[in-house]
């Protein structure tokens, strides 16, 4: 016999990320596990730079950035999350701010030598805005990586979600449904330098650190760009 579907509900995405947060760093997440590598790899070179983490969930990628050696401030709106990043080894060396980013930045302009926003955009209603933000707080020399949810995992119905421990309700942060072709108009209109735009797929590799990936297995599940100002 087939277990019974489980109760679907979307909320606010900032009351979803709040109910996530309690057990967004154990969870088996594809799309984290996906993302790793490439920020890894891109921001390796950071060592008394000025480094922005736009959207900073539980504070993996501003963890990461300071214990490179890096000057890393980092903002996110919901408190819960940055809550869990705060209470981390090494968080102390890191400016965490609570802030909306569908509103200004609260920073000057072209203070940080490199910026990172990751799996954010696609809860970001105004894209224009978002990223003439981001590359005003970017110095003229640095750059910006934006990471997100492939948009073709949308057709399948895919979207940020967690299943609630308390209820077991399977619970969707509200998302927006952007394409390829809203971020790359968005850098364009913000007066960005595309450096790079890359697709990374689901492969054995990835079903092996996530099993969750292997119903994916063959599709792109990143969309990552590397934006100049």
């Amino acid at each position: 016999m087939s277990e019974p579907a489980k109760e679907i509900v979307e909320l606010p995405t900032l009351e979803g990320y709040d109910r996530w947060a309690m057990i967004y760093d154990d969870e088996d997440n594809p799309l984290v596990a996906l993302e790793q590598d490439h920020i890894e790899r891109l921001f390796e070179d950071v060592r008394d730079l000025r480094v922005l983490d736009a959207g900073c969930g539980t504070g993996r990628h501003a963890l990461l950035l300071a214990h490179a050696g890096g000057k890393v401030a980092a903002v996110d709106f919901s408190e819960a999350m940055l809550a869990k990043a705060r209470a981390k080894a090494g968080a102390v060396d890191i400016e965490f701010l609570q802030h909306d980013l569908e509103t200004r930045l609260p920073f000057l302009n072209e203070t940080f030598d490199r910026v990172i926003s990751g799996l954010v955009v696609d809860h970001i209603r105004d894209l224009a805005f978002y990223f003439f933000e981001l590359r005003r707080v970017c110095r003229s020399n640095g750059c910006v990586v934006i990471t997100v949810m492939h948009p073709s995992l949308m057709l399948r119905g895919a979207q940020a979600r967690f299943t609630d421990p308390e209820t077991g309700t399977v619970t969707l942060p509200a998302s927006q449904q952007h394409q390829i072709s809203d971020y790359v108009m968005a850098a364009l209109k913000a007066g960005f330098s595309i450096k790079g735009v890359s697709e990374h797929l689901v492969d054995e590799a990835l079903v092996a650190k996530s099993e969750r990936a292997r119903r994916y297995l063959g599709w792109p599940m990143l969309l990552l760009l590397e934006l100049m100002p």
